[in-house]
């Protein structure tokens, strides 16, 4: 609410009100779906540069298509393994590899020879960027990647699929990023976190706020020293913010019907139906009502809470 009204003078404004945003650029494109439109929080395309952005986009496809199969490698293998020898010379068998970060051990050095060369042929020979065509779109490449010089037919059907094709791929790369981290805590992309006893998150598990789908939510390992002091300390704090957001949130809606009648401020024939909404009100606050406001906060915080 505070974002958007400081951007559009209002906690509802329309976006199209905000004729100075870093989002204008570029926001017909592609991969522009709700519920965010075009997500660039830090405003890296406002400068208009058509050049950077196709370049960008062309990371983020290239790096979705790898994510999708990188997710898909972590699950193909949990049903299903190639028979034979992933390497006769050395003796490794395709079911000898476990699956997920720790096959990475069983790969001998001729064979990240290969799969460095592979990479190499792939970026460098087969799809190289070129910069008169769209991004993700590579002369010896057909659909999906294959090359085999498909095409897809311009129009509504054809935007759809590559919307979905920037979707998945982003989906992929958080999927892919959660099983590595899965995976490194417990030893498998689908592993029981009970399996991670050196977890952070053990210290205060059965409190109060561990609900699904997170659970304790401790990404930093704050709480995992196990001094309830502090915890006891940061969860007043977290409820204490909590409970005033939730009247903050109500205080941006409630004005919107609703006014007391008469004056807020008499002697300065201030009325509260000219006081506006959102934080436009914050210039209408005389110095006398700040001191009354930081009082107030005072008594609650340090006499009656």
């Amino acid at each position: 609410m505070f974002f958007q009204d400081g951007l559009t003078g209002s906690a509802w404004g329309d976006w199209a009100n905000y004729t100075a945003s870093p989002l204008r650029a570029f926001e017909n494109e592609l991969g522009v779906q709700a519920p965010f439109g075009f997500f660039d929080p830090l405003g890296l395309t406002k400068d208009g540069d058509v050049e950077a952005f196709k370049r960008r986009r062309s990371s983020e496809l290239k790096n979705g298509r790898v994510a999708m199969l990188a997710t898909m490698g972590y699950i193909v293998p949990e049903y299903f393994r190639f028979p034979g020898y992933c390497s006769p010379t050395a003796g490794v068998k395709f079911t000898d590899i476990p699956n997920g970060l720790a096959a990475l051990s069983k790969v001998p050095g001729a064979g990240w020879t290969q799969i460095f060369l592979f990479l190499g042929l792939v970026e460098k020979g087969l799809y190289t960027y070129d910069p008169t065509r769209e991004p993700g779109n590579y002369a010896n490449a057909g659909v999906l990647g294959v090359p085999n010089g498909s095409t897809m037919a311009k129009g509504e059907g054809r935007n759809r699929k590559l919307n979905s094709e920037l979707a998945n791929g982003r989906l992929a790369m958080m999927a892919i990023i959660g099983m590595f981290f899965q995976d490194g805590l417990t030893g498998s992309a689908w592993g029981d976190w009970a399996a991670y006893t050196d977890s952070p998150l053990r210290a205060f598990e059965n409190e109060l706020g561990v609900q699904a789908p997170v659970g304790y939510f401790d990404p930093l390992g704050m709480s995992k020293d196990g001094d309830e002091k502090t915890f006891r300390r940061r969860r007043e704090s977290e409820l204490k913010n909590g409970r005033v957001a939730m009247f903050a949130a109500m205080g941006f809606i409630t004005p919107e019907y609703f006014r007391f009648p008469g004056f807020l401020s008499p002697n300065q024939q201030l009325k509260f139906a000219d006081v506006p909404n959102g934080l436009a009100a914050l210039s209408k606050v005389p110095f006398l009502g700040w001191i009354q406001i930081i009082g107030f906060c005072g008594m609650v915080d340090f006499g009656l809470y």
